[in-house]
């Protein structure tokens, strides 16, 4: 990010997306958020808002919102949560079809209006729609990635230091992969004070938590009854963001390109990546354990099926 005003637009704002944009305000990051949502009054309504929340949290950030997309142009980063949940009695299909005629929409603004900036992708199914916005914005590859390495790794965390009883600042963990059921806790690179936790914990143990890690998501809308979860996800795309924007070159699980790392080549999928004013500055490759290697290339493996799908759908739409 240069010294100029610095510009971010959220798309998409419902629960994750308004909630991203107040994270994003009170972290005084930008110069200007925009919020853009085919509601058009709700994203004027959010943005007001939070305006509103600025004299007491202490932000000036500008604040807009509306249906234009002529809002986001010339942005630095764009985070896309537009998209619909899965509904009962919605096949995965179906849920693909739809949010990638949303993608395919939005990814064409974003290449016409913000041709500049990094995006970052929250619609499901994750990886597929990373790909997708890669695809048709014709971006670079260090300037689309998704966000699902870092929440899921949040969860896998804060389960770890509920059983262990300390604090998750010091569990040091990875989860690679899909953003699935197809996820893989590197466990044994996970640690707790520099403690490998396979030396804190029984096997039996671990894998519980590893599952209710990969159920992370289904658990919150379980409870909540109706929506999905908002605070975690919007709280890892601002773990991002800040990232790129102060050039901090943390090391983060992200959706990106991979080129023959951990022998997975041409599919969206997570693995660590150190994030810095370019967006992804490169992807980090360590020796993993074999079951692990496995675990993570059988990840890609279902990705790339999804991804296959994605691909009938922009042959079929070309203009």
């Amino acid at each position: 990010m240069s010294d100029r005003k610095l510009k971010a637009t959220i798309v998409g704002v419902g629960m994750v997306g308004g909630t991203i944009a107040s994270n994003l305000a009170i972290m005084n990051l930008f110069d200007e958020l925009a919020l853009i949502d085919v509601v058009g009054d709700m994203a004027k309504g959010k943005a007001l808002d939070i305006s509103q929340a600025g004299p007491v949290m202490g932000y000036d950030t500008h604040i807009v919102g509306g249906d234009s997309w002529e809002l986001m142009k010339n942005s630095d980063i764009v985070i896309v949560t537009a998209g619909v949940p899965r509904k009962p009695g919605m096949s995965r299909e179906e849920l693909l079809g739809i949010n990638y005629r949303i993608i395919q929409e939005v990814s064409k603004k974003i290449r016409e209006l913000a041709p500049n900036s990094i995006v970052i992708v929250v619609t499901n199914p994750l990886d597929a729609m990373t790909y997708a916005v890669y695809k048709i914005t014709g971006f670079p590859k260090n300037r689309v990635l998704g966000m699902a390495g870092v929440l899921d790794t949040a969860r896998f965390r804060t389960f770890l230091a509920w059983d262990l009883g300390v604090s998750a600042k010091d569990i040091s963990a990875l989860v690679l992969g899909s953003h699935g059921d197809t996820m893989v806790p590197i466990l044994s690179y996970t640690t707790v004070g520099g403690i490998p936790i396979e030396k804190l914990l029984p096997q039996q143990k671990l894998e519980k938590i590893v599952e209710r890690t990969k159920r992370g998501g289904a658990e919150v809308v379980e409870l909540l009854k109706a929506g999905s979860a908002y605070f975690a996800p919007a709280a890892s795309v601002c773990e991002m963001v800040e990232a790129i924007v102060l050039n901090r070159k943390r090391v983060l699980p992200c959706s990106v390109l991979c080129e023959g790392e951990y022998g997975i080549n041409g599919i969206f999928i997570g693995v660590p990546v150190v994030l810095g004013r370019n967006g992804v500055e490169k992807i980090i490759e360590f020796p993993l354990r074999e079951d692990e290697l496995k675990a993570l290339q059988k990840s890609a493996d279902a990705t790339k099926k999804v991804q296959d799908e994605v691909n009938a759908l922009i042959e079929g739409n070309k203009e």
